[in-house]
């Protein structure tokens, strides 16, 4: 049999009760089984004996010593002293915070130990042969407690903390609890057991030592004297004694409003003041009553209880001011009344029933609004005025009167006035006392009423107007005479019997139809007797047209004019005179109308339509042949003499012959030159104004009409151009080069010469002679010395 023995050691002498409840278990047990051990010597036991004896240990937390804690001892019963037995220790913390001496079976604490982290292990102890590890007793667990110290304050979590209560509460009204926490162990000794106090915060609150509530400690607290307080907390471990350890805590208290303050005006009596020309719903002065309360608590309705202006002025409340506003109900009057008492009550609307003792919560004040004179605008006597007048009346006809007047103390006359954007055609014109008459005369069936205005303005004043509403109706005079309701035109068969009913017509007449108002219908006198037609007036305002023969042919006639006279019976009887149309038509068996137009006359018999379609070819084709024509003239050349006005002052003449040059002269014939307006009458030239031809001059004679003497003829014509002051240069310049078989260089025409393929050779222009001396310079390719020699000798 085994014997395990644990000590604990102790620090303080609190502890030293702990320890023998803890050993004297072990020990009385050891010795009990001791005892019953020797009693039955010699006995076989068919039981596991158990060496272990166990109870639950401690260890003190925050062990501060030099050396390491005894925890206990093992000791097993087959332990002989001898060093044979090795006593081994595993679980939590063993080798590191527990370690057990193998051969005596110390178990020392090595670490200082925070119950807060762990509040206990769990270890198992176990005895061994040190030789062969053979495990001599069975293992058990045992536990060891870390044994708490009061190492931890209280603590607030959730702080600090804000709390409202209302004003005015009662003593003992709870607030709100605060709660602190201890790490320490509760269930051991008094360092978590907590008391409340407050530090901060007297006398007005107080709080419950176990709980932590908070209440109020003073009646009456007044949310206006003061709003919010701030408390201090205290929570003390030990149960509050002395060498506790101690966490405090803010709480901030705001006290919420109540109605509890009724609403006052600071002024009993309000001056206040309006003009005579303010109109309903402008505001008059603004007033105010007081009420410290907050919210709803402070809202404040006004409303009128007395006073002669309750009638002329209301007063409402502004959401954002909180003012009363008192506004115009009616306009007032400076010259009927000059002044109006009020009496504006003001209260809340929202009682809080706990304090009505304290009330009334309204107040009352009195509102005196003095009225100021204003220049106003003349008043009309009515609102608006409506008149009637005939049409046709002659200009200046009386309509109506209208009238204002001033109702200032100065009642200065009124001038009247028609604003023309109300009577823009200006029908109407008004005299000074506000006559109204005609301009010229009305048209019903045009307009039959006439809105306008008319505006008042006061003399002398600051030229205020007021305006006025005037309606003018136009009387209707029978003045327009009936005429057809409808289309008057009529569709008839030629194959329409005798007294068929061909049509019914109406009529209709501008003027207004008055009760009983009929029209009647006759034929005109003209037709009165006609043999085609008649008319029935049907006494209803309508009348109808019936045929009174046969035979109708629309070849022969389609179209028949009916004048027909309608009478109005007004007063004045206005009558006139509408023709109906009656056409002819054909019609099919059904009487359904079918052509209503001539029919064409029938051709000659002997044209036939092949005929018209030639006769119709033969006059296209002269047409085409008249404008080719036409279109061929336009394309020849005008010719160079300028026939009937026509003036031409530039001409081109071609000459595609040559002549014999100078010693030519049956190449063309003189006499042309020598006489130009030529045998067939006076042809004038373009290049001469054929209007201004200067006459010519006495002494310059003309050279004979059989006269060849062409210098003689050119320098006739060159001394009348050079004569004649008014001329302007119509003359042109003409050259001709006359070239033929008395020139010894033949023709220079180069016609010819661009059919030649070879160069031209020049070099016989050496052999001409000193005038084509510069074209041998130019073109030649021979020496010039001959020439030279040649000049040496003509000269």
């Amino acid at each position: 049999m085994f014997t395990l023995v644990l000590a604990l050691c102790f620090t303080s002498e609190n502890f030293f009760f702990f320890y023998f409840l803890a050993l004297f278990p072990l020990c009385h047990l050891s010795l009990h089984r001791h005892r019953q051990r020797a009693g039955k010597e010699g006995q076989v036991l068919h039981r596991s004996k158990r060496g272990w004896v166990w109870n639950q240990f401690f260890v003190i937390e925050e062990y501060t010593g030099p050396d390491p804690v005894l925890v206990g001892r093992l000791h097993s019963d087959v332990d002989k002293g001898d060093g044979t037995i090795k006593y081994i220790l595993s679980g939590e913390g063993a080798g590191t915070i527990f370690v057990i001496d193998d051969k005596t079976g110390n178990i020392h604490a090595t670490k200082t130990l925070d119950r807060e982290e762990r509040a206990e292990y769990t270890l198992t102890a176990q005895a061994v042969a040190r030789n062969t590890n053979e495990p001599l007793e069975p293992p058990s667990e045992f536990i060891v407690k870390v044994q708490d110290i009061n190492d931890n304050p209280p603590e607030f979590l959730h702080g600090p903390y804000y709390a409202m209560v209302p004003e005015m509460s009662n003593v003992g009204t709870s607030v709100m609890q605060v709660t602190a926490t201890d790490a320490d162990d509760p269930t051991y000794g008094n360092s978590a057991r907590l008391v409340y106090s407050i530090l901060q915060g007297q006398p007005y609150f107080s709080v419950e030592p176990q709980t932590g509530i908070i209440r109020t400690a003073l009646p009456n607290m007044d949310r206006e004297a003061r709003q919010e307080y701030d408390v201090v907390i205290q929570a003390k471990d030990m149960g509050g004694h002395m060498g506790g350890l101690s966490g405090t805590t803010e709480v901030k208290i705001t006290l919420t409003d109540v109605n509890d303050n009724p609403p006052k005006f600071p002024q009993s009596v309000y001056s206040m003041s309006v003009s005579e020309d303010k109109v309903p719903g402008e505001e008059v002065g603004r007033l105010k009553a007081k009420d410290p309360d907050l919210g709803d608590n402070g809202l404040v309705n006004y409303r009128l209880i007395d006073g002669d202006g309750m009638n002329m002025f209301e007063i409402s409340t502004n959401s954002e001011t909180r003012e009363a506003v008192v506004k115009l109900k009616k306009q007032v009057d400076f010259e009927t009344k000059r002044s109006y008492t009020l009496k504006v009550e003001g209260s809340n609307p929202h009682i809080d029933s706990r304090f009505l003792a304290w009330g009334p919560y309204k107040d009352e004040a009195t509102i005196k609004v003095i009225h100021k004179d204003a220049d106003e605008p003349p008043v009309f006597v009515a609102p608006s005025y409506t008149f009637e007048v005939e049409e046709n009346v002659p200009q200046g006809t009386p309509v109506g009167r209208v009238h204002a007047k001033d109702t200032d103390v100065a009642n200065n006359p009124v001038r009247y006035l028609i604003p023309r954007y109300t009577d823009v055609d200006q029908f109407f014109s008004i005299s000074e006392d506000g006559l109204i008459t005609t301009n010229r005369p009305l048209d019903r069936e045009t307009q039959p009423w006439h809105n306008i205005s008319v505006s008042a303005t006061e003399i002398g004043g600051h030229h205020q107007d007021t305006k006025v509403r005037v309606n003018i109706k136009v009387k209707d005079v029978n003045d327009n005479p009936p005429e057809f309701a409808s289309d008057n035109e009529v569709f008839m068969c030629e194959t329409v019997t005798p007294g068929k009913l061909i049509q019914s017509v109406s009529a209709v007449d501008k003027d207004e139809m008055a009760h009983r108002q009929h029209f009647t219908f006759s034929l005109a006198p003209e037709v009165a007797h006609n043999q085609n037609f008649t008319l029935k007036d049907n006494r209803d305002g309508t009348a109808s047209i019936y045929v009174l023969r046969k035979g109708f042919n629309r070849l022969t006639q389609d179209v028949y004019f009916l004048p027909i006279e309608i009478n109005d019976n007004g007063f004045p009887s206005m009558s006139s005179t509408n023709t109906l149309t009656i056409k002819v038509c054909s019609c099919d068996s059904e009487d359904n109308i079918g052509s209503c137009h001539m029919a064409p006359h029938v051709l000659p018999a002997g044209l036939s339509t092949g005929a018209l379609i030639a006769i119709l070819a033969c006059i296209v084709i002269l047409l085409a042949i008249v404008v080719l024509f036409v279109a061929l003239r336009r394309q020849k050349k005008e010719p160079l003499i300028v026939f009937e006005e026509e003036d031409i002052r530039e001409n081109i003449i071609t000459y595609d012959d040559e002549g014999g040059g100078e010693e030519d002269t049956e190449a063309f014939d003189i006499a042309t030159l020598q006489n130009p307006d030529g045998a067939n009458g006076f042809l004038p030239r373009k290049d001469i104004k054929p209007e201004l031809q200067f006459p010519i001059r006495p002494g310059l004679g003309r050279p004979a009409a059989n006269s060849v003497d062409v210098d003689d003829f050119i320098k006739t014509r060159i001394a009348e151009a050079d004569s004649d002051p008014t001329a302007p240069p119509y003359d042109s310049i003409q050259i001709y080069g006359y070239e033929g078989r008395g020139s010894l260089a033949g023709s220079l025409s180069s016609l010819e010469s661009v059919t030649t393929e070879s160069d031209l050779d020049y070099d016989y222009l050496q052999s001409w002679g000193p005038r084509f001396r510069k074209l041998a310079d130019l073109y030649g390719t021979k020496d010039c010395s001959i020439y030279d020699a040649d000049d040496d000798e003509d000269s």
